[in-house]
């Protein structure tokens, strides 16, 4: 029995020393986090295709699913159709005119025959002065008849002008039930199935890039001045085998102001101590997980 009491505070002060240095080899230590985005849709209707799945990578840009956007689209069929009636009763102005300008056409010959009749002295100024006011009305009459057919050609033009833009907007809808995926990363969480109604800013999932995590430790006040922004850092983790990993890492974060340590950080003493929280980008290798603890080397 004796062996056996010396050998219990033995080992626990093995293991408390065992704890202390593993502390003191490391100038901060916090917890990977990383930069979440939740997706949601901005379109209202039933989810007709979802394909996501918790723990799924996907890429930017990558095909997700639609909502349903049949009656969108019907919408824009009917608007089209309006305006193709509507334009399609605009006037053909050359072909309206084309009786009037072969008119003038005639009156401008006979104008020219009679001008050199009259330098001949074959026809009369009486003559000459009517087939002259002949040529001028007929020219009145094109411009009046232009000047009507082009107003009712820009009114029509004016009355399929709102309907382009309501054809506009539902082009806009209709791109917006198709759900792409806007970020790289990994899914977190997903929070609609297939065949749910969905109404814009509905969340549909959550995802994270994971390919950079966030260290967010925490140093102290004496600690401060010897770190900047853009500063290269070594951060650890454990494999798990009693040993580190180590990684590169960039200081890209600064707290301005100290506050009392996190309540993560494992003892008492450590707590009532005022920090400051710094962030550093890691490349994750895969190896790397949210939440998992990190040591910090200057």
């Amino acid at each position: 029995m004796k062996p056996s009491a010396y050998l219990i505070p033995l080992t626990l002060g093995t293991l408390l020393f065992s704890c202390k240095s593993s502390t003191m080899d490391s100038d901060a230590a916090g917890s990977f986090e990383s930069v979440e985005t939740i997706i949601s849709t901005e379109a209202s209707g039933t989810l007709m295709q979802f394909n996501v799945e918790e723990g799924q990578t996907l890429q930017v840009g990558q095909w997700i699913g639609y909502v349903d956007s049949i009656q969108l689209y019907l919408r824009k069929k009917q608007l089209e159709a309006q305006i193709a009636s509507t334009l399609g009763q605009k006037p053909d102005i050359p072909v309206q005119l084309a009786s009037l300008q072969t008119q003038l056409q005639e009156a401008e010959k006979n104008q020219t025959r009679t001008a050199n009749l009259f330098k001949a002295n074959a026809s009369t100024q009486q003559q000459l002065d009517d087939i002259n006011s002949q040529v001028e009305t007929l020219k009145k009459q094109i411009e009046a008849m232009r000047s009507s057919l082009g107003i009712t050609s820009n009114t029509l033009n004016r009355e399929a002008t709102p309907l382009q833009r309501q054809i506009d907007q539902l082009s806009d809808q209709l791109v917006k039930c198709r759900i792409i995926n806007p970020v790289r990363g990994t899914v977190l969480s997903k929070y609609a199935q297939v065949h749910e109604v969905a109404s814009p800013g509905k969340a549909l999932y959550k995802i994270a890039a994971t390919d950079t995590l966030i260290l967010r430790a925490y140093i102290t006040g004496t600690q401060i001045s010897q770190i900047k922004l853009g500063q290269k850092v070594k951060v650890q983790i454990d494999d798990g085998e009693k040993k580190l990993r180590t990684y590169p890492g960039t200081i890209y974060w600064i707290s301005d102001k100290s506050e009392f340590t996190p309540k993560t950080i494992p003892t008492k003493e450590e707590r009532a101590d005022l920090v400051y929280a710094v962030k550093v980008r890691v490349p994750n290798d895969g190896y790397i997980k949210i939440g998992m603890y990190g040591q910090l080397k200057l």
